[in-house]
């Protein structure tokens, strides 16, 4: 993916409402206002299994300064096994089981897992990562976004 330039040339990221595993609703418009990352991943997936405790720390670095943390379960993912997993390992932040495969869909059909998004205050996406990402270099694009108006 080439680099974005301009904040103006961002993307805007699809919104989409879903349920948390402990049933609560939830919007990505309400979390306007917050760095966000969306990460699609699978209980079955041996790299999304690896990178999640990376995810954990950022998410818990990261979150009293205005960043949260969306994993959005694949639609093919038994959801006992999400529910499983997220208790298991005490996931700090929303998980959303993507029965239907529409929040995979809207963002591009997504099939490869992990495939994160970095989505920046204004609900634009600013890097898209397929694979584990560079987490140090993710940090340092965090950072940015946060000190961003």
């Amino acid at each position: 993916m080439a680099a974005l330039p301009a904040c103006s040339s961002r993307d805007p990221a699809p919104d989409f409402t879903y349920t948390l595993l402990d049933g609560s609703k939830g919007s990505t418009q309400a979390l306007r206002g917050k760095v966000l990352l969306v990460n699609f991943w699978a209980t079955s997936c041996v790299t999304c299994v690896k990178e999640m405790p990376q995810i954990v720390d950022t998410h818990r670095k990261y979150q009293p300064r205005g960043y949260e943390t969306l994993a959005v379960a694949m639609s093919y993912d038994p959801p006992a096994y999400v529910a499983s997993f997220a208790q298991s390992r005490q996931l700090p932040f929303g998980v959303v089981i993507d029965n239907t495969g529409a929040i995979a869909r809207a963002y591009g059909d997504i099939q490869l897992t992990p495939t994160t998004f970095l989505i920046d205050k204004k609900g634009a996406i600013v890097k898209r990562y397929v694979g584990e990402p560079d987490f140090a270099a993710l940090h340092g694009l965090v950072e940015k976004l946060l000190a961003e108006a």
